[in-house]
Parts: structure tokens; sequence; C-alpha cells
């Protein structure tokens, strides 16, 4: 299905049987994207919007049963380590491919845990509130993009005082050529609430280029706490373009631990905006850039209430001529009184034709907050490479061991198993 027009959307949408309301969203999503430029900053974009397929769903339901799942599906995930056999695994997980979420299995009554499509029938009112309520569909080419698309994604609902004793997950796979992917996650936690969400993303090399535009709403109570973990090893035909934003209110908490292996352009900016008084935002990041990858990354927090925290740790990484690039904001308000950022960005360089390069932005508008910004950028010498190697390691070996170190910050706010996913990803 290729070549989006209005006659798509409207066939998309009576496809998912929505309401009038969401057809009538999607049309004038679909409208601002035609007139948007792409962003005017960062990496160039090179996609041919009429080449790619907007919308593909596998020849498979829906289903709560790991075995229901079809033959060439299960073998894609099983080989990825996504699946585990056995049954108890499979709690708290989503699984989509292209278009569709196709797996989904949650069984605590007091939690909402769906995809968004099943969402949208299920509790009409509630995603109704939240949906494009703090990422507008305006905002840019491809948050338009995904408002007149979107399909799939998680929706969670946590009700007050409700915490988790294991994260939930989801995963996006990409497995065909010149696929858009365009999943919408709408996050909703109450007063006293917690939550850890883990995802993860992958998709095979293709000679065309495919596009990942998601967009995350995540809405924090007061004292509530939320983590979003993600790993995307995206293949290098992958423009990954995502728009990720929490607000949180009085002493609540709110991190982004954010991996980034793959992708041809990854352009993502994971926000915070701390609205109530001692909200708390951090995010920690790493992006490991090689041949042919440009990763512009980084976060942004914007502080309202009055003794907000933020805290900011970029780690970068590249190689063979690949750009890691920090891009962030931190704006402390007028009235954010007593407020405290801090942004640290470490980069290391692997050779003499990679590249990283740091853009941010720091705006304090009042004289009783601080901020502190911190960044280093340091080259793998000829001398480190001699000292490890005289102790017996191969020049990979030494290599690998420098960058272990430098990410063991990011490594740490992992639950082991993705931990030692991101060991073997950074190792391949």
């Amino acid at each position: 299905m290729k070549k989006i027009s209005k006659e798509f959307i409207i066939n998309l949408s009576k496809q998912k049987k929505e309401p009038k309301w969401m057809l009538d969203f999607r049309l004038k999503s679909f409208e601002c994207f035609l007139k948007m430029e792409d962003p005017n900053f960062g990496p160039k974009i090179d996609l041919d919007y009429d080449s790619i397929v907007y919308y593909k769903k596998e020849n498979q339901k829906q289903t709560d049963d790991w075995q229901e799942v079809n033959k060439d599906i299960k073998e894609v995930f099983d080989n990825l380590g996504v699946i585990k056999a056995e049954e108890e695994y499979l709690e708290g997980v989503s699984n989509q491919i292209e278009s569709e979420v196709f797996y989904h299995k949650h069984q605590n009554q007091e939690v909402i845990f769906e995809s968004t499509d099943e969402a949208l029938k299920n509790h009409p009112d509630l995603f109704k509130k939240y949906f494009n309520s703090l990422v507008k569909y305006d905002e840019n080419k491809f948050t338009a993009l995904n408002g007149a698309l979107w399909s799939g994604g998680s929706f969670i609902y946590i009700p007050k005082g409700i915490s988790l004793d294991r994260p939930l997950q989801s995963y996006f796979r990409i497995n065909s050529a010149a696929l858009g992917q365009f999943e919408r996650t709408i996050i909703i936690l109450e007063d006293e609430a917690e939550l850890s969400y883990i995802e993860g993303c992958t998709a095979p090399t293709y000679s065309a280029n495919s596009l990942h535009a998601g967009v995350v709403e995540i809405f924090v109570g007061k004292k509530a706490k939320m983590r979003y973990s993600t790993i995307q090893n995206w293949s290098l035909d992958v423009y990954n373009l995502v728009t990720k934003r929490a607000i949180v209110l009085d002493d609540g908490q709110m991190e982004w631990v954010d991996g980034n292996i793959g992708s041809k352009v990854t352009m993502k900016y994971p926000s915070c905006i701390l609205k109530g008084n001692n909200a708390v935002g951090n995010s920690i990041s790493i992006a490991y850039a090689k041949k042919n990858q440009i990763l512009d990354a980084g976060a942004k927090m914007i502080h309202l209430g009055k003794n907000t925290k933020s805290n900011i740790v970029s780690k970068s990484i590249a190689e063979d001529g690949g750009i890691a690039n920090y891009r962030g904001t931190t704006n402390i308000s007028k009235n954010a009184i007593g407020s405290k950022a801090t942004i640290k960005c470490d980069t290391i360089l692997l050779d003499n034709i990679s590249r990283s390069d740091t853009y941010p932005k720091n705006i304090v508008s009042n004289f009783k907050s601080t901020l502190e910004h911190e960044a280093t950028v340091s080259k793998v010498s000829a001398e480190q490479l001699f000292y490890l190697e005289s102790k017996g390691l191969t020049e990979d070996q030494a290599k690998e061991l420098i960058i272990m170190g430098f990410i063991q910050d990011f490594k740490k706010e992992l639950p082991m198993e993705y931990a030692v996913e991101l060991n073997r990803l950074l190792k391949s």
C-alpha cells in the first residue's frame, strides 16, 4: 500500500473500524504533513515518500498464545532471541511486526496494557483524553505523518498506588524493504504508581530506505515513578525519527534510558516537562555510530515547577567514519525557582575519520536556580592500545575493553538480560 493519499487514509481507518473523530484527526494530520518541510536542523533526510510502504499487515491475528503465532513470524522472533520457550517469560509482553501488534499477553487485571489500536476500541474515553495531548500532530513533519498513519504501539494505564514487580516489554520489528512503521505509545501513571517499560527495535538490511516515525506520550502523576528503556538496533537503511515526551507532576520521577546502536539516521530527543514542584527528570543515553551512520540524539528538560531537578548523561562513540552527535535543550523557566540541572556529554572517537559534535541549548530564566554543563571528547590513542596489547589483548579486544568501560554507567541502568544483549550488539 504505497503513495499515501486521502483515500488511502480513509480505507485504513475503515479497515481498523475507527470512530469518525479518529478519521477526522488522521485527515487533518495528513493535510499538515503535505504542507510541512523536513526539519531544518540535524542530518539530511533523503527519503522518497512515494516509495514507502505505509501499511502492511501480516496474515496473523493478535493472540496471547505464542503457539498460535504463524511459523514464519515465530522463526523471526525466535532467531532474534526475543521470545523464550517457557510460557512464563511471555507475561507482560507485546510484539509488533510491520504495522500491527501480533502477540500480546498481560494478566494483571488492575493494569491496562493493550495495543494502542485495541485501547481505542476498549477504552475510548480514556484514550481520547490523553491521545495527542502531549505530542501534537503539527509539531513537525513526522508527528504529522504519525498522526495520519499511526498503527500499533502500546497503551498502558497504571492506577493510583500500583507498582508492577517486573517490567512491561514491547518489541518492534520492520521485516520488509521500504516499510514505514508508525506506532503510537501512550503511558499513563496515576499518583504514586510505578512502572518500568522496555522496548527493543530491529530490522534486516535492504537496499531501499525504511522509515520509523513513532510517537510516545507519557503522563507521570504525583509521586509516581516511570522508567522507559530503549535498545534500538535498526539496520543501516532505516531512518529513525521519533518524538518522545513525558510530563511529570509534583514529586514525580521520569527516567529515559536510551541506547542507539543501529539505523542510517537517528533523530531522537526524549523530553521531560517538569510541570510539578519537586519533579525529577533523568536521561542517560549512548549512541554508537559506525560507517554510514549519523546518530543525532540527546534529551530535552523543561523546568516549570519549583525545586525541579534534571540530569542528562550522554555517551557518544564514533568509529569508521560514523557521526554521533548530542543535541539537547535544558530550559529553567522564570517560575522554576530553586531548580537544578546538570548535563554531561562524553564522547570517544576510535579513529581519525569519525566525528562527534555537541549542540546544547541551555536557558536559565531566574537567579535562584543552577545549571551545569560538562563536555569531554577523547580519542583512543596508540599508547592506550599498545599498553593493552602488551598485556596479551588483540587490538579488537583492547578497543572492546575501552568501550565497555566507557558505557559502564549506562549498562548499570539496564536489566541483566538487556545488558547482556547490549554487550552482544556492541561486540558484533
